[in-house]
């Protein structure tokens, strides 16, 4: 009897197919791991490159004397003599009320206190937009505390007249000089070379003597008109003293709305709207405004426009309340800059802006699209007769109602002393900005000692 046949399970090419499947098996996990258990590299900025985990935008404020903030409210309100560029009748803050409010109520001022409410915001218990840190190495940004408007302001009211450019005798430069030279001898300036350090300039004339100094922050403007106006003086030569409009673009910079003058009408409160088309405002304007005064000529002998000189005292604030409330639409031609504070208060009144301004820059984009409640109008078609009439009377009664609608739902996106309204919006729009300032502070950190790049930055 034959010895039984002994059987090998699994057979010999079973075996090898599962040790070369187990090898694998066992290599993948050894692969894994090592992706679950190597320590992660630092980040390249290490705390500053990673936002907060709730969203919010971390502020470091630069150390700067009383003087040049609050202080200045503190002296604005001690003047006795009245703004010397309005009537003295016309100033509504000399006498100085009892009551005075916090950031003054001159119009010619009062259209750029985002510098006020900037501040205040990062002084405020709880920020839904930004955290205020201790220290300015956990700041993603560096404010400087600056009420360089109301320096300029004080200084072309109440100083030397005609002498604003000059240096010698004006305090608003003495005051630059000191903000500039505090700011840039801190550490976090030589950290980044103020890339990250952030300026309101609303009004044009801001800080109107150190701006080559300043100009790789990141500045508050209204608009890019000031910087173009003095590079246009340039373009014939090369004045390395000068400002070069290179040195402002979106990618860097916010645009932020003015402070709106005119009391906000609610949608409820609308009523009819039997003129077509309002303007008031000054006729003659330099460089880019010099428009305006053409498209008045060719407006003005409409029955259904109102074109109106006029100058923002307390009578020409009645009647602009009463003029933009009656209207369809209301113009906004450039003036010496491509914006002004007009826009924002015929979006305050419902009234649907018309925008003839090429170079114009908004604020927000992104975040707003303004051609939902606003229309745009180009220089050259504005110029042909009975064109821009033409093409407002056919747009519908449902088009501009809901333009309309548009308007009331974004208006407190443009005010200033709402919880979630401008402030917290312009906070929003630097937090946007960060990636590519990081960038650029990294770029700047390789460069060799004794190199020179010029600012090239041709985008809008």
């Amino acid at each position: 009897m034959p010895p039984p046949v002994c059987k090998i399970w699994p057979p010999p090419a079973a075996m090898k197919r599962l040790a070369v499947a187990a090898v694998s098996i066992l290599l993948l996990l050894l692969s894994l791991s090592f992706l679950l258990l190597r320590p992660t590299s630092p980040a390249l900025l290490n705390s500053r490159q990673a936002f907060e985990p709730d969203g919010r935008l971390r502020v470091y404020v630069a150390d700067l004397p009383r003087e040049l903030n609050y202080g200045l409210l503190d002296r604005y309100w001690s003047l006795s003599a009245a703004d010397s560029r309005i009537p003295a009748s016309s100033d509504p803050d000399h006498p100085a009320p009892r009551n005075h409010p916090p950031y003054p109520e001159n119009p010619l001022i009062k259209q750029y206190s985002t510098e006020y409410w900037l501040l205040a915001s990062l002084r405020a218990a709880a920020t839904a937009a930004v955290r205020v840190v201790a220290d300015w190495r956990d700041a993603d940004v560096v404010f400087v505390p600056f009420f360089a408007t109301l320096s300029a302001e004080m200084e072309l009211g109440w100083g030397t007249k005609g002498a604003f450019r000059k240096r010698d005798g004006n305090e608003d430069y003495r005051r630059q000089r000191e903000v500039v030279d505090r700011v840039t001898a801190h550490p976090a300036w030589r950290r980044s070379g103020g890339r990250d350090h952030i300026f309101v300039l609303t009004d044009p004339v801001a800080m109107w003597h150190v701006r080559t100094e300043i100009a790789p922050a990141i500045l508050l403007v209204v608009d890019f008109g000031g910087w173009y106006k003095l590079d246009s003086k340039t373009a014939s030569r090369n004045s390395s003293h000068m400002i070069q409009h290179t040195q402002v673009s979106l990618l860097k910079d916010v645009i932020v709305p003015y402070t709106h003058l005119l009391p906000t009408l609610p949608l409820s409160d609308n009523k009819d709207r039997p003129t077509l088309l309002y303007f008031k405002g000054a006729k003659h304007r330099h460089r880019g405004g010099l428009v305006r005064e053409k498209i008045w000529n060719l407006l003005g002998n409409e029955p259904d426009i109102v074109m109106e000189e006029g100058f923002p005292n307390a009578t020409g604030r009645e009647q602009s309340i009463k003029g933009m409330r009656a209207s369809e639409f209301c113009l906004h031609p450039a003036g010496d800059t491509p914006t002004s504070c007009r826009i924002f208060d015929a979006i305050a009144s419902l009234c649907i802006p018309v925008i003839v301004s090429d170079e114009v820059e908004l604020p927000f984009e992104g975040m707003v699209d303004y051609t939902e409640f606003s229309i745009f109008v180009s220089v050259s078609n504005a110029m042909r007769l009975k064109w821009l009439t033409n093409y407002l009377r056919n747009i519908s009664k449902k088009q501009k109602d809901e333009f309309r609608r548009n308007l009331a739902h974004i208006q407190p996106i443009f005010e200033y002393d709402t919880s979630d309204g401008a402030v917290n919006y312009i906070w929003k729009k630097i937090h946007q900005k960060l990636p590519m300032i990081q960038e650029a502070v990294i770029r700047e950190k390789r460069k060799p000692d004794g190199t020179s790049i010029p600012l090239r930055c041709h985008c809008t």
